[in-house]
């Protein structure tokens, strides 16, 4: 029975690593072409990947809670249609990748490479219907042949080395001193994660009691010299919140930007929602009017290809939408919003933010967006100088909508007000641009019967 390993894909996102977050398959499982059998979290989503293979699953690289990286073993998995009283495989040990190689010692596989099998890598992106193979097995009807004459191994070149597939598991240990060799692994077939290092770290740390009656003391933490004060806890940023910092960080670099406000009348937007219980909501309304505004102004919908000192414009909408989850704020977009309606927008809005909630937003979806709308007036908040989503080169904040003592026709009156403000690129266009967008957005939201009418 042959077995034939599926690699960790690129998962479309420019990432070189994901964290295995649970293992939907465990070895002896039968599994069928396409079947998730894992879910990965990378810095921007959770992806469920399935298999290219049906059978049964011999063997998961990595337990819940490792780090891969792109091109490493995933998941093996014995092939399905061997018949039982086929003639038994020879035994040939080919050397591993370079993924798998480490400084203390070689890896060696018994098995079949990704080759032919699903033309998903994830599930509702394809790829290539066929994939070169990397190793193949040797025919049955040719005889193995001789092994290498190989001198007897010492009692130090024979013992296994540690088995470790993520280089960032041998980073970790190195970093604390810790010799890999030390660590017991706790992953299938002795795989050292991640988890496996930080306990062997956290153990040496412990301090020993000098007699069992006297209790142990206990380290305190190192002292900050600009303030004086004992640090109480340091945290390691996740891959993901080390994407963000890196992207807002590009951004506050990189983009020269200005930012515009402007108090919207609201009222008779409210009054147009509480009509419809069942219609779309008020969010659906604005990005709607937010799809008009670019149309008005495409200088806005785009780039800056600062290698060809040129700026780009887009044939199209994936409107961003700065949702809260429990990783963080992420951007995830409708993509093609330009050509929805208002009430197709707020179907693809609310699913959309339910899936970045959960994260099963696609990386097409985290990733594609041109421009980004920011509610962020369901933090109850009002205003707020947001940073632009780089490489895109402007952003629009909503802040809370309330009621506030407001003028009409000379006449003091209570109204629904609500504050727009806009982070704009300053290399793309200068304040009337900016402005004339506001007021495609604001007017719309002051008399929406009039803009609906002309959408």
């Amino acid at each position: 029975m042959s077995i034939r390993t599926f690699d960790l894909p690129d998962l479309g996102e420019g990432l070189t690593e994901a964290e295995v977050v649970r293992w939907l398959v465990a070895a002896g499982d039968t599994v069928e072409i396409d079947q998730p059998v894992v879910e990965v979290e990378t810095a921007k989503s959770i992806v469920e990947v399935p298999s290219p293979f049906a059978g049964t699953v011999s063997e998961l690289h990595g337990a819940e809670g490792a780090v891969l990286a792109v091109g490493t073993p995933l998941i093996s998995v014995a092939d399905a249609g061997e018949p039982e009283s086929a003639a038994p495989v020879a035994p040939v040990t080919v050397p591993a990748t370079a993924a798998e190689v480490s400084p203390e010692g070689e890896r060696y596989r018994e098995e079949e490479r990704a080759g032919t099998g699903s033309g998903n890598v994830l599930i509702g992106y394809g790829t290539p219907e066929q994939r070169a193979t990397g190793r193949r097995r040797r025919p049955r009807n040719r005889p193995p042949a001789p092994a290498p004459a190989t001198a007897p191994a010492s009692p130090a070149t024979s013992t296994r080395p540690p088995l470790v597939t993520s280089p960032l598991v041998r980073q970790l240990a190195r970093e604390a001193g810790l010799a890999i060799a030390s660590v017991t692994g706790s992953g299938p077939g002795g795989l050292i994660t991640r988890a496996d290092v930080r306990a062997a770290i956290e153990a040496a740390k412990a301090p020993t009691p000098a007699a069992p009656t006297v209790p142990a003391p206990v380290e305190a933490g190192a002292t900050d010299p600009r303030t004086g004060l004992a640090e109480s806890r340091r945290v390691p940023m996740s891959g993901f919140r080390k994407a963000v910092a890196d992207s807002l960080s590009r951004s506050r670099r990189e983009i020269p930007e200005a930012t515009v406000w402007v108090d919207v009348d609201a009222t008779e937007l409210v009054r147009l929602r509480r009509s419809d219980p069942d219609g779309p909501g008020l969010l659906s309304y604005v990005a709607r009017f937010v799809v008009a505004g670019l149309r008005a102004h495409p200088e806005l919908n785009g780039l800056v290809d600062t290698e060809r000192g040129e700026l780009v414009q887009y044939d199209g909408v994936n409107l961003g939408l700065a949702v809260q989850t429990d990783r963080g704020l992420v951007a995830p977009a409708v993509l093609g919003a330009h050509r929805m309606t208002t009430a197709e927008l707020d179907r693809e809005i609310r699913r959309l933010t339910a899936a970045a909630r959960e994260g099963r937003a696609t990386p097409a979806e985290m990733t594609g967006g041109t421009f980004t709308l920011n509610n962020y007036g369901s933090l109850r908040v009002d205003g707020s100088a947001a940073i632009i989503n780089h490489p895109q080169v402007a952003i629009l904040g909503l802040g809370r909508i309330m009621d506030r003592p407001w003028v009409v026709d000379g006449e003091l009156t209570v109204r629904t007000i609500t504050q727009l403000s806009f982070a704009f690129d300053h290399r793309v266009c200068d304040g009337g641009t900016a402005a004339g967008f506001m007021r495609v957005v604001a007017d719309a939201m002051e008399n929406p019967a009039k803009a609906i009418a002309q959408l």
